[in-house]
């Protein structure tokens, strides 16, 4: 199965499409866009992007792209974040990684290193490479890509324990099931007006069906224009989640609802 996710080698997202294909199976891009695009066009059978973080939120660019294309979520995959610091030695004075991964480890940077320069790079896998290459350059990352010249000066720096990232497996549209525990919405009103909100989310609590994520982000068409992203505990095939579409349809009558599928969570200890 060829799979695509964010590289080079190494990332968090690698580590979390591993759990669906083999190594020598998986490619490597660097933004969430081109991934998206390279599953919607049927070029790879699946591709692996952060959704969101226990402590920074929503990845906006994965949000984004995932309702700019008609792909499908086949799979959701937790795993834990266990960032270190990796460098050649303890002489440094920039800190190179992704904006996430530097969002994470806010306090311990700012405690130890405070006069460090942050820079934000494409990814942790990227920033470690920056320091396996120049001496003045420290990265975040997974403990496991230590070696070849850079070291583990820390460990588990990041801000909370329990930190972890959920992962979207993406499909080609055609692959979207109505099976499993959770299902994930792309909806666009095209309207505004009082109570909006409420009225979006009142055919889930009239059903007893739990959401676990709503989020807005712009549509891009015009000022306080915006799409929802919506996640919940249900379904594509109970007839409760059926009514409850339904419902968001005549809501959106002048937009659209788009399913991204119904899917099961693994969890990937690592």
């Amino acid at each position: 199965m060829a799979a695509v996710t964010l590289g080079p080698e190494g990332t968090y997202s690698h580590r979390a499409a591993s759990a669906i294909a083999d190594d020598d199976e998986i490619d490597f891009r660097q933004s969430v866009t081109t991934i998206v695009d390279a599953v919607a066009s049927g070029e790879y059978d699946r591709g692996v992007i952060p959704i969101e973080n226990s402590i920074e939120g929503s990845v906006t660019e994965s949000l984004d792209a995932v309702a700019d294309y008609d792909v499908a979520v086949v799979r959701e995959i937790v795993t834990p974040i266990r960032h270190a610091l990796l460098a050649q030695g303890p002489a440094f004075d920039t800190v190179a990684s992704h904006s996430q991964a530097l969002a994470q480890c806010r306090t311990y940077l700012e405690r130890e290193y405070p006069a460090a320069t942050l820079e934000a790079v494409a990814s942790t896998a990227q920033g470690v490479e920056f320091a396996r290459d120049d001496p003045s350059v420290a990265g975040i990352g997974h403990p496991a890509n230590a070696g070849d010249g850079i070291e583990v000066l820390a460990e588990d720096i990041q801000d909370q324990d329990s930190n972890a990232t959920r992962f979207f497996a993406l499909a080609p549209a055609e692959q979207r099931s109505k099976g499993g525990g959770k299902t994930s919405l792309v909806v666009y009103p095209n309207a505004n007006y009082p109570g909006l909100l409420l009225e979006l989310l009142e055919p889930f609590a009239d059903r007893d069906i739990n959401l676990t994520r709503v989020e807005s982000r712009p549509s891009g068409q015009r000022l306080g224009d915006y799409v929802f992203h919506v996640d919940f505990e249900a379904g594509l095939y109970e007839s409760r989640t059926s009514d409850a579409i339904a419902d968001l349809e005549a809501l959106a009558e002048n937009g659209w609802v788009r399913r991204l599928g119904s899917y099961d969570t693994e969890h990937v200890v690592e």
